[in-house]
């Protein structure tokens, strides 16, 4: 098709299409690439975007060099105090050239730092061990980067059986009940590690006060709601997850003796009823797992399970975040290779919320948005369902 042809189909270009167009070809200009490197006004621009575009072609290499330290445990052994190449190299088992190689990659990304004659932690280094459940995601993204080996037949769907469809076997199973334990172990592992990061954020978004009980779907192996009954001693929590997940659960309250007040219902929302008597619901990284017809009949669920006036958080990273945008990449990707599901930005789920009857949807700040945001929908607080908004 000419350009001519595409430009018709598409209709005349306003202002903003323009201006566009005009400094992405300007930008595509050796000779003006050239010319911004050297201006001195333009040049920490022109050096920025540079390093910008290398950093995109060479992120594969970036997240290698990262998962060589998570696999060699680098960084806990520098967690003590500075050591050198040669100490580093025999207890990880390498040459010391290749340590040295590695250590100056790892001191590239500032994940280490040079000490002298050794090297110590940088300030990545530091901060991942203080978040554990990076490495493990990280460690899991070994799965990850074999399905994106070749992302066009991915994204053709020429990759049917992937390592993450396998690791997240809910997902591609017909009879998602029916997965025993030793099919969920894994993935429950995972959540549980992870959850970590932003059970707090959530927690302190939403301080819960008003509510009597709390249900989580897809709660996972409890990590959530042991949190959330340590924050209010008066609340009751339900769980609802896979059965083999809701025994895992179930074996967490008794292990924090919240059995008094923390119960775990095996059952498929796909399939199964909601259990009743919550006045608040939580979807803590679940909606973005499902695909859109799953995820519009599991919010007209939850309507209908809330009492008038009851509150549905819906707490997951989103697409389209200000500043955070490259998050939304990631998912996509990751959600592609495990089959189902996808991410969706604020404005989609709030209008999917009020399409599914909710009367009010908000979001609210959290402390990092990039790992989650939060959307708090309430129900109709009259006697019937019924949306007074719709996007």
């Amino acid at each position: 098709m000419s350009n001519a042809a595409s430009r018709s189909d598409r209709g005349r270009p306003n202002l903003r299409s323009r201006w566009f167009e005009a400094r992405n070809r300007m930008l595509g200009q050796p000779g003006f690439q050239r010319w911004a490197s050297t201006f001195p006004l333009t040049r920490p621009i022109a050096h920025g975007r540079a390093s910008s575009l290398f950093d995109l072609c060479a992120g594969f290499v970036y997240s290698q060099i990262l998962f060589a330290c998570v696999e060699l445990k680098l960084l806990e052994k520098l967690a003590h105090g500075p050591l050198t190449a040669e100490t580093l190299a025999a207890q990880c088992d390498l040459s010391p050239e290749a340590m040295k190689r590695l250590l100056d990659a790892a001191v590239a990304l500032q994940l280490a730092e040079k000490h002298g004659e050794g090297y110590g932690l940088g300030v990545h280094g530091a901060a991942f061990l203080g978040n554990p459940a990076v490495g493990a995601m990280i460690a899991h993204h070994a799965m990850l980067y074999r399905d994106l080996a070749d992302p066009v037949a991915l994204l053709k769907g020429g990759k049917p059986d992937t390592e993450l469809a396998k690791f997240w076997p809910y997902a591609v199973a017909e009879d998602a009940a029916s997965l025993d334990a030793d099919a969920v172990g894994p993935y429950s592992q995972l959540m549980s590690t992870s959850l970590s990061l932003l059970a707090d954020d959530v927690l302190d978004a939403y301080p819960f006060v008003d509510h009597a009980c709390l249900l989580d779907i897809g709660g996972g192996g409890g990590d959530f709601l042991v949190a959330a009954a340590n924050r209010r001693p008066d609340l009751r929590v339900i769980l609802f997850d896979l059965p083999a997940v809701a025994a895992r659960a179930e074996a967490k309250f008794e292990r924090e003796r919240l059995s008094g007040r923390a119960t775990a219902i095996g059952g498929d929302f796909k399939r199964d009823p909601l259990p009743e008597g919550a006045d608040l619901i939580s979807l803590v990284r679940v909606a973005h797992d499902l695909d859109d017809a799953d995820l519009d009949a599991l919010l007209a669920k939850i309507v209908a399970a809330l009492p008038p006036g009851g509150i549905l958080l819906l707490a997951e990273p989103l697409a389209e975040v200000p500043g955070a945008e490259h998050v939304g990449a990631y998912f996509s990707m990751y959600l592609l290779a495990m089959q189902r599901g996808r991410p969706r930005s604020e404005a989609e789920l709030t209008k999917r919320l009020y399409a599914a009857g909710f009367a009010r949807v908000r979001c609210v700040a959290t402390a990092r948005p990039m790992l989650t945001s939060l959307l708090v929908a309430q129900k109709s607080a009259g006697i019937r369902n019924r949306a007074v908004r719709r996007d």
